[in-house]
């Protein structure tokens, strides 16, 4: 009996890891075929749909009112899983924010993501370059172009039992740089959970709290990581 349990719960992972490849490429080749930047965003808001509601998750904004709907921001997020960056597309969906990702190399070449995430508004940032001159150029173009950049400063998933993990200097770079209200916004539910128990149980409806904390100015002397723990309460 276990072993039939555990042979339907691998066929549930494979399927619908089959459908997230197929759905993420799909939407990478709509999105290689359009330059506009309002189509962008309106692709890679229909995709994160589609894609939650398969998963039978939907996205809670515990705050609505301090959703800004317009104006260009320095967005900052806590990171926990591959599908934060759709949470936040969708809890902006009444925003007509447009917002840029930070993406790391690895996303760029990944045989699951890369097709997606080249095409779907990101900035590409490669770690192990010794010239930064390259990636601050292409923010500067999505700022004069009205974008917003969105970014996890934590720069990898927290896998941790804290909150959150130590910040990186470079986002307190980029809003200094371009001279951006940096915006934080707390995932507050641990979404990687929340998409394995979709997985296991794609019947149950399962949600996702969301949070917006107050604008943090750019010229802020306190450590961003303090900012942003003080902006949500948050003690490691």
């Amino acid at each position: 009996m276990f072993y039939k349990a555990e042979i339907k719960l691998d066929h549930k992972i494979i399927t619908t890891a089959l459908y997230a490849a197929y759905l993420t490429n799909w939407y990478g080749l709509l999105l290689s075929r359009t330059k506009d930047k309002d189509e962008i965003m309106r692709l890679r808001l229909e995709y994160a749909k589609i894609l939650f509601a398969r998963l039978n998750i939907s996205v809670k904004v515990l705050n609505k009112e301090k959703i800004p709907t317009e104006g260009q921001y320095l967005l900052i997020s806590n990171h926990r899983s591959i599908i934060d960056p759709v949470v936040i597309d969708l809890a902006f969906e009444e925003s007509s924010i447009a917002g840029y990702w930070v993406a790391k190399k690895e996303l760029y070449n990944s045989l699951f993501f890369g097709l997606f995430i080249r095409n779907a508004g990101t900035v590409l940032l490669d770690r192990e370059s010794d010239n930064m001159a390259g990636f601050f150029s292409r923010v500067k173009k999505v700022v004069n172009d009205e974008g917003s950049i969105y970014i996890f400063p934590e720069g990898t998933r927290n896998k941790g039992s804290a909150p959150i993990s130590e910040f990186k200097e470079g986002p307190r770079i980029i809003a200094i740089k371009n001279r951006l209200p940096m915006l934080p916004v707390y995932i507050k539910t641990n979404a990687s959970e929340v998409l394995k128990e979709a997985i296991k149980k794609r019947s149950q409806k399962l949600e996702i709290e969301f949070e917006i904390g107050d604008l943090i100015d750019y010229k802020s002397k306190l450590p961003l990581h303090e900012s942003y723990k003080n902006a949500f309460n948050l003690r490691n």
